[in-house]
């Protein structure tokens, strides 16, 4: 039997925008890993669906953020545009910790909202049948 690890996290896209424009680059570089502030710019949206997918990951590892650090989960692009995820720091350590090496993660959004939905698999061979 496989361990599995979901995260779900649905946001309002207005209060990203609030928080950006109140604390500017000061909220983005504390969140933001400078790749992903490369591939999404000022698209808000997308800012929007990353900061809930650090948000659902956290919650798949089975913590929150404090425990591990925004920019310890990064969201980029694929060679499809699509979400991929990479760990790093405590956040890689607490995903070999509970051998959780599969990961998908899905973003979306309409006008008003941002979702990202995230799932982990654990390596089989780690646990007793």
């Amino acid at each position: 039997m496989s361990h599995l690890a979901t995260g779900v996290d649905l946001i309002e896209i207005e209060r990203v925008s609030a928080v950006i424009e109140r604390f500017g680059m000061r909220f983005l570089e504390r969140v933001f890993t400078s790749q992903e502030l490369a591939e999404v710019g000022n698209n808000v949206v997308s800012l929007a669906a990353r900061f809930a997918a650090k948000e659902s990951v956290a919650k798949a590892l089975g913590t929150g953020i404090g425990d591990i650090g925004w920019k310890e989960i990064e969201i980029t692009r694929g060679p499809a545009r699509e979400p991929t995820l990479s760990l790093h720091g405590a956040a890689q350590r607490l995903a070999q910790e509970q051998h959780l090496v599969t990961w998908s993660i899905s973003l979306s959004h309409t006008h008003t909202h941002a979702i990202a939905l995230v799932v982990a698999l654990g390596d089989p061979q780690e646990y007793p049948r």
